[in-house]
């Protein structure tokens, strides 16, 4: 019988018993792939506890990990939280100011990093703190001290009994403090325990049928979903194989030809955006096959008729094999969280055959609380609730959760705790949504992104965005309006997608900052703004835009590490743009 999991560390061993492997954890660092058994993994682990210990490092310590994702972020991760110390991830792209605050707020005494930029960065940090942190690298860096002096200090250190450490770790003791960037204000700490995790991905499993062996990933482990995935990998005996970058992700899914890999729409939007300029390039019988495909694609439902799958049969055969290799050739699963996914992308995937499973949750609650899956999916939804947890609609249309995903709370906030988890355990999301057919959660907004016109009318702006987003123009919308007479949008161009439409038209391109004010480029994107809002009702329609010759980035501060947007971020430096938007309709005379 293989061990019993209570606590994240105990997947080492009940790999070891269940699943050894020689490529248990893989990642591409300078385009060489660097492989771990689940023994060297395993023993690596063990070596490093020893020498975190030699440091001084135990029970409820804090040590960060500032690094993309690569096995050391996973070896350093478990040799932590197996001694009881609190592993806190730090986005390699947060700001100076932000790691400051985390490192003085947690009591961070220990910190990895990855590479020279993180080091500088951290550096710089360190010289502002009165307690300055260690240091240690995973690339050689010079005058840095390099990960592996821990190693050697573990090895000698065999006097140290591991198994101590790891029965003094209880289920309820804290695995991890995550910091919520946020949308707004300081970030904020989230305790999360052994137990919320181990019950989050053992609950989470449904996601994986039989057959699935081999997992990409490339979204940040320092996010809670990425992190937890790749423990349910682990829990499912799914090898993981970690892509250098986002640059090199097709050569990487090439190489590894993956069973599953999770992802955020964004990226399964610019998959099949790139697929449908190919389309677009082909000519005669090949062309109309291929937009034929498409069509019937777009009818896809979970249970369809036989005649339907027998067309859908030919057109896999014919047009979506070439889909299939594009993404590897082995895909059975993809997973999709942190945003809403376009209902009709998710048919055309599943068309396809690579089946996209949405679901649903927050840092502060391990973060899945529901989730479609083979048994039991609906287009449109973010899915049932995992085993264990249940949800229900507030009066105001708030998602309230409860269960063994909720957060132990937020780290020395108990004010903002007890506001966001009730007296009855019922964890307030901030979304606003809806349980169709009694058993699918329906996500439709933001709570606090919700906003009221001048005419006092309420406009849910994430819904109009997931509309523009269709449109292969647009690459980035924010719909704002809040106390104006009708709701505007700043519009960023998928300037790619531009350059070509605007050499069909014979338009010659110059730059990005010319292109957004050429009065033909405007008047294609108000034709766009007309028809996405044909279907909503008035007071929701976007009157006005204004187009931006720049995108938004992690970087400007205007997206979240997650890709949402910070609404007040790009509110504020737009400011002037948006002024003018209402008062060029003030005096507009029409």
């Amino acid at each position: 019988m293989a061990a019993t999991i209570t606590r994240v560390f105990d997947l080492l061993q009940y790999n070891l018993e269940k699943f050894p492997k020689e490529e248990f954890i893989s990642g591409k660092v300078n385009g060489e792939w660097i492989k771990y058994s689940t023994q060297k993994f395993c023993s690596t682990v063990d070596t490093l506890s020893r020498g975190l210990i030699s440091i001084g490092i135990g029970k409820e310590s804090r040590v960060a990990v500032m690094s993309h994702n690569r096995p050391e972020w996973n070896i350093t991760d478990f040799a932590i939280m197996q001694i009881g110390a609190y592993q806190i991830p730090l986005y390699p792209t947060l700001a100076e100011h932000d790691i400051k605050f985390i490192i003085e707020n947690a009591a961070v005494t220990v910190v990895f990093a990855a590479d020279d930029a993180i080091y500088k960065k951290l550096q710089a940090v360190n010289i502002q703190l009165a307690s300055p942190v260690k240091i240690y690298t995973f690339n050689d860096i010079e005058g840095a001290d390099h990960w592996s002096l821990l190693l050697k200090e573990g090895d000698a250190k065999t006097d140290v009994n591991l198994d101590e450490y790891r029965s003094d770790v209880k289920p309820e003791d804290i695995l991890t403090l995550i910091y919520t960037s946020g949308t707004t204000g300081t970030p904020k700490g989230v305790m999360l325990t052994h137990d919320n995790l181990v019950k989050n991905f053992e609950n989470s499993a449904v996601l994986l049928p039989e057959g699935i062996n081999t997992g990409l990933s490339f979204l940040p482990l320092s996010h809670i979903f990425e992190r937890m995935v790749v423990y349910l990998y682990m829990y499912s005996g799914v090898g993981v194989y970690y892509a250098e970058s986002m640059d090199t992700i097709v050569a990487d899914i090439q190489h590894v030809k993956p069973s599953v890999f999770s992802t955020v729409p964004r990226l399964l939007e610019k998959v099949y955006e790139k697929i449908m300029e190919k389309g677009k390039a082909l000519t005669g019988i090949k062309r109309g096959m291929f937009f034929w495909s498409v069509a019937l694609a777009e009818k896809y439902e979970i249970d369809n008729s036989w005649f339907y799958n027998l067309k859908l049969g030919i057109v896999r055969k014919l047009v979506f094999k070439k889909w299939q290799e594009a993404l590897g050739g082995n895909i059975i699963v993809i997973v999709s969280g942190g945003a809403a996914l376009n209902p009709r992308l998710a048919r055309i995937f599943w068309a396809a055959g690579m089946p996209v499973f949405e679901g649903y949750g927050l840092t502060e609650t391990s973060p899945v609380i529901t989730v479609n899956h083979f048994d039991n999916a609906m287009f449109g939804t973010v899915g049932p609730v995992i085993e264990g947890m249940e949800i229900k609609i507030a009066e105001d249309g708030e998602v309230l959760a409860r269960g063994h995903a909720i957060m132990k709370g937020y780290y020395m906030r108990e004010d903002l705790t007890a506001e966001t988890i009730d007296r009855d355990g019922w964890f307030h999301t901030g979304d606003i949504g809806e349980i169709v057919n009694g058993r699918f959660l329906k996500i439709t907004d933001r709570k606090k992104e919700i906003f009221k016109t001048a005419g006092g009318k309420y406009v849910a702006p994430q819904t109009i965005e997931n509309k523009f987003k269709e449109t292969p123009l647009v690459e980035q919308v924010m719909v704002l309006g809040e106390n104006r007479k009708f709701p505007a949008a700043l519009i960023v161009p998928n300037f790619a997608a531009l350059k070509t439409w605007a050499a069909k038209k014979g338009i010659a391109y110059t730059s990005d900052e010319e292109m957004v004010k050429n009065p033909q480029i405007v008047e294609k994107f108000n034709q766009i703004v007309e028809y996405t809002c044909k279907d909503f009702g008035k007071w929701e329609q976007v009157k006005r835009i204004a187009l931006l010759p720049k995108q938004w980035s992690i970087d400007g501060g205007e997206l979240t590490p997650k890709l949402s947007l910070k609404r007040k971020v790009i509110l504020e430096k737009n400011k002037d743009i948006i002024e003018k938007i209402y008062a060029d309709a003030e005096n507009y005379k029409g």
